[in-house]
């Protein structure tokens, strides 16, 4: 039986699986939409980062690598609305 979850953004079912490439979410929208959230921070994280919990430099660096490498793997049609 598949695994279903609620779209964070419009609470639509979506099914978890590798046919689901947006999930949690439903759509490329929704997707858009929540990361829109926290950029204008409607969302934030409730507690502060303590020292502990905090990233080392190189630790920040290989992240921002491994994000940049995953936004090249998309089309322009990705950045675009």
């Amino acid at each position: 039986m598949p695994t279903l979850v609620k779209c964070p953004t419009c609470q639509a079912d979506v099914t978890w699986s590798e046919q689901s490439p947006n999930r949690p979410f439903c759509s490329k929208r929704c997707q858009l939409i929540d990361l829109g959230d926290w950029s204008f921070e409607n969302n934030k994280i409730s507690t502060a980062i303590t020292s502990d919990t905090q990233m080392s430099t190189q630790d920040q660096q290989e992240m921002i690598e491994d994000i940049e490498a995953m936004l090249a793997k998309n089309d322009d049609s990705f950045f675009q609305q």
